[in-house]
């Protein structure tokens, strides 16, 4: 009989490549990753009042996502599954670039946290059958090979009704100006060639995409750096660099 196909990698080895050499710096605030550190705030906020909406959670409780599964794709050291598995998830954090997952690891035990942290990939563990409540996809979507492959992966990496998180980096001028020449070439955040601008996505052609993954997109906002207060905030309408959006996959038809 004629075997099935295997999954189409959507890893880009240069990509992985970047974030391999930069992988002993993830908890470092003040090294090549502060932009992150950074954003952390803005962006944990905006996923736990996402996953609290969906999933009718109170975040003044102790432990309010206790009996959800998520997984945080391209996890890199940790800096999302570290607070939702304070929050009481069942956490996976799954990267393709095998360096980082030690150092999340050890920063996980010395933390007291127990999770799962896997060298893989999202088309990997789709084909291996496993499911999520949520799915965490922050600022990879730029870095593949493929998206609409690794968003394809994403969807049927989540159980009907399950939450899809994604941020990413707008394609425009002001994109280029701010992530690329003033956080890579000016403030020297990220060494240089971290992000290929040609890669960036439209808002309208990450939903285009979703869509075509089979998802329903339900939001999307922008997030903005205020070089004064020197802080990130959640916009309704300003997603001109950074933004990020919420997806699920719908329940299943019953006829």
């Amino acid at each position: 009989m004629p075997q099935p196909d295997a999954p189409r990698s959507t890893i880009d080895a240069e990509e992985v490549a970047k974030f391999e050499a930069m992988a002993a710096e993830w908890w470092d605030e003040n090294g090549k990753f502060k932009p992150l550190h950074m954003l952390n705030p803005c962006r944990l906020g905006y996923i736990t009042d996402q996953i609290a909406a969906q999933f009718g959670r109170d975040l003044s409780a102790r432990q309010p996502f206790d009996g959800l599964r998520i997984l945080d794709i391209g996890c890199g050291g940790g800096l999302l599954c570290e607070p939702m598995a304070r929050l009481g998830a069942e956490v996976v954090g799954a990267d393709a670039a095998p360096r980082n997952i030690p150092v999340a690891r050890l920063h996980a035990e010395q933390s007291g946290l127990e999770i799962d942290y896997r060298h893989t990939t999202a088309e990997d563990m789709a084909a291996a059958g496993e499911r999520f409540d949520v799915v965490l996809n922050m600022e990879v979507v730029e870095h593949v090979a493929s998206p609409i492959d690794y968003l394809t992966a994403c969807h049927d990496l989540l159980r009907p009704g399950g939450l899809h998180i994604c941020s990413t980096l707008n394609r425009n001028a002001k994109s280029f100006g701010m992530a690329i020449l003033g956080a890579e070439w000016v403030m020297r955040w990220l060494p240089k060639g971290t992000h290929d601008w040609k890669k960036f996505i439209t808002p309208d052609e990450l939903f285009d995409l979703l869509k075509r993954a089979g998802f329903t997109p339900v939001d999307r906002k922008g997030m903005v750096f205020n070089p004064i207060s020197w802080s990130w905030s959640l916009s309704e309408r300003d997603l001109s660099v950074n933004y990020v959006t919420a997806s699920l996959r719908p329940e299943r038809v019953t006829l």
